[in-house]
């Protein structure tokens, strides 16, 4: 009788195990699918010759600049919040590029500069503060601070550019979403608040293509070809937009949301006293919302981050996807204040577009990650590799470690003190960059992402921005690489904050060494957030 119990059953788990790796397959089949209607914005892969001829052809011909694009010189104050990251350390480089003195350019970030060429290049003579945007007392102090002896007149306008977020896009869960808000709503809040208080008269605020993004299921049934909204096109159409919190593809997602929404009302209120030097002002203000992933050199939390872990395990070959290289993403600001300036100063008759987010990606056909991987694995010369494992297994994988995630947090926050202590000593935090496999991250790179940035790209009697981008992708991965191997704007710091690599990568030790660094940084200040980063 017990050898029939254990026969039966031995025969179940077999069947059982038989139909999962069925499943698997087929599930993964139709996820690593590209269907015509993205295919037809991204046709052509990227094989490793063509990686060569583009390197060619960039050490050869003319060099690529965003100077050309960039807006002249204003003479204006600027304050860049999260300017010591990576896309506002390159807002904070192109100023100066194009002009601008250093004394005239303050920036606020929760830490101090550590890229080179903030510390010891174009951008060491900025004056630097650190300060926590959720601390509304500090956000305050830091914008009425006296400006440098040398800097332009007290009355001169101030132009605001607000960079910084707490990018916790792994977590979804709607009781966890005041760790996101605290700093993408709140400190946004904060940063209009005190940019009204002092008369700045324009507000650029970064928020995220992500927005658009619709939450999807990808777990699929028999009788289902491919995932709901399996290709989204995103545009600049509010009504296209998720509406719930459920909708999203995260918390980061809804709370950049919010945030721009506080930022877009802003538009036009008054601003400053109208006594003393500086004469009262209107705020104009403008959203940025770049599609999708930012990369380049300075820090970045995607391409460069690759070439740092070298070992990336994916599941996303198949993913058409725009991204933003970022020279092009900090153009667009730039842009989008001169668009703002003109009608502030010369009431200009080009449409009034204040108020407004504009999606901006790069120029040229979205790649395929694909295409991304067979770029910087060619130029690494196989240093940096992608191997391939199971979409539906690591979807599986990461729901069981949001499980745990939410868990832990629950009897950690448990108002029963035992409780919570027990839960702390008996149940180790989820660390390193395995937090980032939970379902949420699936939602923003398992779906094929086209950004129509159409409307940034008029010409502003049109109601455009003007932007245009001076890199394509792959150009863009050309350069991270390059400043990669220079080793003096990599992107230790931000190495874990989006990949996954299970720990094996060859750069992991001194990637986390540098997230320590970070996270002591974070709580010498006061804030208990497990990731607050510029973008």
């Amino acid at each position: 009788m017990i050898l029939i119990w254990v026969l039966a059953s031995s025969l179940l788990l077999a069947v059982a195990v038989a139909i999962c790796y069925v499943y698997i397959q087929y599930n993964d089949k139709k996820l690593a699918q590209i269907p015509d209607r993205a295919l037809k914005y991204s046709p052509e892969r990227v094989e490793p010759e063509d990686v060569g001829k583009l390197s060619q052809q960039l050490r050869t011909g003319q060099t690529i600049e965003a100077t050309p694009q960039l807006p002249p010189k204003t003479g204006r104050r600027y304050i860049v919040v999260g300017g010591a990251g990576f896309l506002g350390g390159w807002i904070v480089v192109q100023l100066v590029q194009r002009g601008e003195s250093p004394k005239n350019i303050r920036v606020l970030d929760i830490r101090l500069p550590s890229r080179h060429d903030l510390l010891h290049g174009i951008g060491k003579d900025v004056d630097y503060m650190q300060v926590d945007v959720s601390d509304a007392e500090a956000v305050q102090q830091a914008f009425t601070s006296p400006w440098p002896q040398g800097s332009s007149p007290p009355s001169s306008a101030i132009t605001v550019f607000h960079t910084a977020a707490n990018i916790r896009f792994y977590e979804r869960a709607a009781s966890l979403l005041d760790s996101s808000s605290k700093v993408n709503v709140n400190g946004t809040q904060n940063i209009i608040d005190s940019a009204r208080s002092i008369g700045a008269s324009i507000l650029i605020y970064t928020s995220s293509g992500s927005v658009g993004v619709h939450a999807s299921r990808f777990l699929l049934w028999p009788w289902q070809s491919e995932p709901h909204r399996f290709v989204q096109e995103i545009n600049d159409d509010d009504r296209r937009l998720p509406t719930k919190h459920s909708e999203f593809f995260s918390n980061y997602a809804y709370s950049k949301y919010l945030a721009e929404q506080r930022v877009r009302a802003a538009d036009k209120l008054p601003s400053g006293s109208g006594s003393g030097l500086r004469p009262g002002r209107i705020l104009r203000t403008g959203v940025i919302r770049p599609g999708n992933g930012v990369f380049g050199p300075g820090g970045d939390m995607l391409c460069g981050a690759y070439l740092v872990r070298q070992y990336n395990p994916t599941w996303i070959y198949n993913i058409v996807s725009h991204f933003v290289y970022v020279e092009n993403c900090a153009l667009a600001h730039l842009c989008y204040e001169q668009r703002l300036i003109d009608l502030e100063e010369h009431a200009s008759p080009n449409p009034d577009i204040g108020g407004q987010a504009f999606a901006i990606a790069d120029p040229g056909p979205p790649p395929t990650y694909g295409d991304v991987y067979v770029t910087l694995e060619t130029l690494s010369q196989g240093q940096t590799y992608f191997p391939q494992v199971s979409a539906t297994a690591m979807f599986t994988l990461g729901h069981l470690i949001e499980g745990y995630y939410l868990a832990r947090h629950f009897l950690v926050s448990s108002p029963l003190s035992v409780i919570a202590k027990l839960a702390k000593l008996a149940l180790p935090p989820v660390d390193g960059d395995i937090v980032n496999l939970q379902p949420s991250l699936f939602n923003l790179t398992m779906v094929h992402l086209i950004f129509d940035d159409s409307r940034a790209r008029l010409p502003p009697e049109r109601g455009g921005l003007g932007y245009r981008g001076a890199w394509t992708t792959l150009e863009g991965l050309h350069k991270t690489y390059a400043e990669h191997v220079k080793g003096m704007n990599r992107s230790d710091v931000r190495s874990d904050v989006a990949g996954v690599s299970f720990g094996f990568g060859r750069g992991m030790v001194r990637a986390q060494r540098g997230v320590t660094k970070v996270a002591e940084k974070v709580e010498e200040v006061g804030v208990n957030l497990v990731k607050v980063l510029s973008h």
